[in-house]
């Protein structure tokens, strides 16, 4: 190496020190898309299915796509795009656990520079910085990450949704309604609670008299898709839907800020734990009011653009009636933006709340994932909003309460990874502790336990309901809390060999030294669980 390049650059006059080596603009994207990447992909095949992940490779998915699909149909209550995906995925890498998760994973990964991309479109870097680094690491989205579900690419068809409405709305090209338009129906035929986000962002561009015009044509697109799955929706006909209406509703209520504030199994952690991880948000919202009362700001962590609305009726349209020069491309105010974020949030939660007054109670807080983008936005608008004036809670203060959010989040993610308590039950574990056993065996278990096990214990069937079977063995799975009658025979002749506990999945393993015959309603009224009750058999019982 010469000696000359050995030395470093030394900058020019006048020319700022930090400028020579200056990181790219975009590496918080990068970083936190990496971040996002780990935290989905490592421990991507670190717990077993639960009941509606292998629901799907037990029961609906077929060798065909057609067969697939009249699957779908009977068993499912969701719109078809995902199935079709992890159909194509089961072709290709199989129906492994890391498999059929990949794509939901891949979902949640390409969410964050989407989230990106809204935050930056909403107010600036700042908020884009934000609202990424939150959808990141935040435990709800991690989780459906890993989920072999709908709901990530509910998420990400919604999120993108969103993106292209902002950038429709800022720029009303035929382009950009197209990107609208596109979106929005790929959201619309992966979940159906869409339309809950897609109605409003519809309403807005035919409100406005600048994207009218441009928005009629996508929004009639987008009406022809919703019309398009009104057959499917009526053969569905709210498979699977009862269990909502039995949790009741103020339990769901409360579950939705817990989903959010400490993920789908938060509750757990307790609610001083939400408490904890609600406060810098909370703080960060009241210190972004606090902030808009003042004056115009002088400064803001955001990027200079000039805070304009795109709604500036001081242009004239041209001849043609698009927007003038002055209002074509014009960055979206974060008064507007913060509007925007909110209006979006509250019709997405709010909306399928106010149904359940008119009997259509389908609201499961699950469903309502994808509208936590909006949400997520708009804390990151408000938290970063511009100091009205020097010394009114400057800088640091945002970088605190924002710094705070997501190692709150980030550090309930990884509590997740490291605790069984916290994670799905491990029937993967329980199957592989009943795996020894005669050919002659039938297993009671829980409603929510017979596709994991059929999935983790292949050639299990289920018993038909009033029969008979001729068995040597009988195991009896399920979970806290127990009938006083577990550990009790189930049948006359039957001792109990074991009982195994693999985090918190029980079983009880009782063994006749002959085959001998039980009922199949002797078997379901012996289910050690207080839950809907089921049997399976091997082969041949």
């Amino acid at each position: 190496m010469s000696t000359a390049a050995a030395i470093p650059a030394t900058p020019r006059p006048g020319r700022p020190a930090q400028a020579v080596a200056r990181l790219p603009a975009w590496w918080p994207l990068a970083a936190l898309t990496l971040l996002a990447a780990v935290l989905r992909l490592s421990t991507l095949d670190l717990q077993s299915f639960w009941y509606d992940e292998a629901f799907t490779p037990v029961h609906v998915l077929h060798a065909s796509l057609a067969a697939t699909l009249r699957s779908v149909v009977h068993t499912e209550n969701s719109p078809p795009l995902w199935y079709v995906l992890e159909w194509a995925d089961a072709r290709v890498l199989g129906t492994g656990e890391v498999a059929l998760r990949l794509p939901s994973a891949l979902a949640g990964i390409a969410t964050v520079p989407v989230a990106w991309a809204i935050g930056r479109e909403l107010s600036g870097r700042a908020a884009a910085i934000l609202c990424a680094a939150i959808v990141a690491v935040n435990p709800l989205f991690v989780w459906y990450s890993q989920e072999a579900r709908v709901y990530a690419l509910f998420v990400l068809t919604a999120a993108l949704a969103m993106l292209c409405f902002l950038r429709a709305l800022r720029e009303p090209t035929p382009r950009r309604m197209a990107a609208f338009a596109l979106t929005a129906a790929l959201a619309l035929l992966t979940h159906y609670f869409a339309v809950f986000l897609l109605a409003p962002m519809a309403l807005w561009l035919l409100w406005d008299p600048r994207t009218r015009r441009a928005a009629l044509v996508a929004t009639g697109a987008l009406v022809l898709v919703g019309v398009a799955l009104l057959p499917l929706i009526s053969a569905q006909g709210g498979h699977g839907t009862q269990w909502i209406g039995r949790w009741p509703l103020s339990e769901r209520l409360q579950a939705i800020p817990q989903y959010y504030l400490t993920g789908y199994t938060g509750s757990a952690l307790g609610h001083g734990i939400e408490l904890l991880v609600a406060l810098p948000i909370l703080a960060g919202i009241a210190l972004g009011l606090w902030r808009m009362t003042g004056p115009a700001p002088v400064a803001t962590l955001a990027d200079p653009l000039p805070a304009c609305d795109t709604h500036d009726t001081s242009s004239t349209p041209d001849s043609h009636g698009r927007p003038g020069a002055r209002d074509r491309g014009a960055p979206i105010s974060s008064q507007r933006g913060l509007t925007i974020a909110l209006t979006l949030a509250a019709c997405g939660v709010l909306t399928p709340i106010v149904l359940v007054a008119f009997g259509a109670d389908y609201l499961a807080p699950r469903n309502l994932v994808a509208a936590m983008i909006p949400l997520t936005a708009a804390i990151a608008v408000l938290l970063v909003w511009p100091a009205a004036r020097p010394g009114r809670a400057g800088p640091l203060a945002t970088i605190a309460l924002a710094g705070a959010i997501v190692v709150a989040f980030l550090a309930i993610s990884i509590d997740i990874e490291l605790s069984p308590r916290l994670q799905r039950g491990n029937w993967r574990g329980l199957a592989a502790a009943l795996r020894v056993a005669p050919r002659e065996r039938v297993i009671t278990t829980v409603e929510l336990g017979t596709a994991p096990l059929e999935y983790y214990m292949p050639g299990l069937r289920g018993v038909r309901p009033g029969g008979f079977v001729r068995v040597r063995e009988i195991d009896e799975t399920g979970y806290q809390p127990l009938v006083t009658r577990a550990g009790q025979p189930p049948a006359p002749g039957f001792h109990l060999l074991s009982r195994v506990d693999i985090d918190g999945l029980i079983a009880y393993r009782f063994v006749s030294p002959v085959a001998r015959r039980v009922s199949e309603a002797t078997l379901r009224r012996h289910v050690i669980t207080l839950a809907s009750p089921a049997v399976l058999g091997s082969a041949g019982v």
